[in-house]
């Protein structure tokens, strides 16, 4: 039977992994980016032998709290406050609904937090975004009380101008307008990012890569390793945010 097997398949790699690392799992990115850029769910072979999306992952949030019943179970995504990703965001809010009206066990959304700077305005020195359109996403994720996290991140500066001075300091008062706003919200407790050192970050294969041929600067600290205005900003913001 299709359905039974992938079940299966889903529950032997959640069972396994749980009972390999049990006791030292606080919290577990259970699903990561089912919700597609047009607010569609994604489908896969699993997906579909097993009833359709919201069934492979209900079925995954539920075994995972009950291999885990005191861990954050997260569910994981990609969406941000640069302006072109209103569906993927109105899906996400979708998703999130469907589990409290499904009463699936999910504590918290991981915001990926691969924050961008697409295009350049000269006029405030970093790139666009929706401050506003994000905070009221952010309102009506926690007003369902999930937590939220920032799990992945980092600046992908790719339309900055070339000095690496001036980059910099685009980059941490970008990152630092993201963090108020995200401090703002006590369900924030964790922060993780993706790479701390410019030389191993994963932007760097990453296309569209600069036009000028520079590496991106989009970690905390340089390639060898000196922290940068971006670590000092960070820093900052976390030390200035309210206690929770």
């Amino acid at each position: 039977n299709p359905a039974t097997e992938a079940a299966r398949l889903l529950t032997t790699h959640i069972t396994t992994v749980t009972d390999r690392y049990r006791g030292r799992i606080l919290s577990y990115d259970v699903v990561n980016e089912t919700v597609m850029e047009d607010s569609t769910l994604a489908q896969t072979a699993i997906s579909r032998a097993i009833g359709g999306t919201e069934a492979l992952v209900d079925l995954a949030f539920q075994t995972a709290r009950a291999q885990l019943p005191d861990a954050q179970l997260v569910y994981n995504d990609y969406m941000s406050w640069e302006p072109g990703n209103e569906k993927h965001r109105a899906g996400v809010l979708k998703l999130l609904e469907g589990f409290r009206a499904r009463g699936v066990p999910v504590d918290a959304l991981g915001i990926q937090s691969h924050i961008r700077i697409d295009t350049y305005d000269p006029s405030t020195g970093t790139g666009p975004r929706q401050e506003r359109e994000w905070r009221k996403f952010l309102d009506e994720v926690v007003a369902m009380n999930y937590d939220i996290l920032i799990t992945e991140f980092d600046v992908n500066d790719q339309a900055l101008p070339g000095d690496i001075s001036a980059r910099d300091r685009s980059v941490a008062d970008y990152a630092k307008a993201y963090f108020e706003v995200m401090l703002d919200y006590p369900q924030l407790k964790d922060v993780l990012a993706w790479g701390m050192c410019d030389s191993y970050s994963w932007l760097q294969e990453f296309k569209p890569l600069r036009t000028d041929g520079l590496a991106k600067r989009a970690c905390p600290y340089s390639a060898d390793f000196a922290p940068k205005p971006l670590h000092s900003k960070l820093a900052a913001a976390l030390q200035t945010a309210s206690a929770r």
